[in-house]
């Protein structure tokens, strides 16, 4: 039974996760390496509480939810957690390395989850001596708001494991959705083609961002154009899930746009580099 739960990296994603376990009554650690992510994780999951008390959305003492949270800057800190979530970006070299400092550090029988969008979860559960309590749980961003977790069992993941981070998706009030293992699973297996698609029409002159934007918009009825979500999304992760599909299929229709790579080249990431398919200086 999970009781207490571990967070590995406190992004966006990292802090959404820690913010939505807390809220579901669970002891949680939240890790980082980075005294600064962790201050700036904190303040956000503070101030996304108090938005959610405004609106009627959180009942019970905001204060109270918050410090259910811990935070730590080394692994061992996760040491007695029954389930460690990583959540640190999108590199398969750096996940592979961290399930082996988790493996080394974690109690035995603890459940090491991914929130990878995209890597195989059985190639991340090699790198373990517990393949069988290893699988993916993917969230959608922002995690306090939707609804949706992608769960991916590896090859090796028992029925057990799989039983338990499902009771848990569902103790935080989502939905699931449940995938096979291979790249990009489902979601991103049709979105990030969607996208890189939308950056052709962009590098082949077919529209300008905006209209390509508003053509899928109002014509497909999508709640954002795909580049404004690429840029939410982050260019450098869009182009390494799309390297992880070409990769992966070897498949030539999954071969990433050279405008988006060359985008991510320049550091032009989108919102959280001020600059992507549009210029957010000003809003910041």
């Amino acid at each position: 039974m999970i009781k207490k739960a571990g967070v590995l990296g406190a992004g966006q994603m990292g802090n959404g996760i820690a913010h939505v376990l807390a809220l579901a009554k669970y002891e949680v650690v939240l890790c980082d390496n980075s005294d600064a992510q962790l201050e700036k994780a904190v303040a956000t999951i503070n101030k996304n509480l108090e938005r959610q008390a405004k609106k009627g959305l959180v009942t019970g003492d905001i204060k109270e939810i918050a410090a259910r949270i811990k935070t730590a800057k080394e692994i061992p800190a996760l040491a007695d957690c029954d389930i460690v979530i990583e959540a640190v970006t999108e590199r398969e070299a750096l996940k592979l390395d961290l399930f082996r400092q988790l493996d080394a550090a974690v109690k035995k029988g603890a459940i090491l989850a991914s929130n990878t969008s995209s890597i195989p979860i059985t190639k991340i559960a090699s790198a373990t001596s517990r393949p069988e309590c290893v699988m993916g749980m993917h969230f959608m961003n922002p995690v306090p708001v939707m609804t949706l977790v992608e769960l991916i069992k590896g090859h090796a993941t028992s029925d057990e494991t799989f039983k338990e981070v499902s009771e848990l998706a569902k103790a935080l009030g989502k939905e699931t959705a449940v995938s096979q293992d291979y790249p990009g699973f489902i979601i991103n297996r049709v979105l990030i083609p969607m996208l890189n698609e939308a950056v052709f029409a962009l590098y082949e002159g077919i529209a300008s961002a905006e209209d390509i934007d508003k053509g899928m918009k109002l014509g497909t009825n999508q709640p954002m154009g795909p580049l404004t979500l690429a840029d939410f999304i982050g260019l450098d992760t869009v182009l390494a899930i799309a390297n992880v599909l070409y990769e992966g299929f070897k498949d030539p229709k999954y071969r990433p746009c050279p405008l988006l790579v060359k985008m991510v080249n320049a550091g032009h990431l989108g919102r959280k580099s001020g600059r992507g398919f549009y210029d957010y200086t000003a809003a910041k």
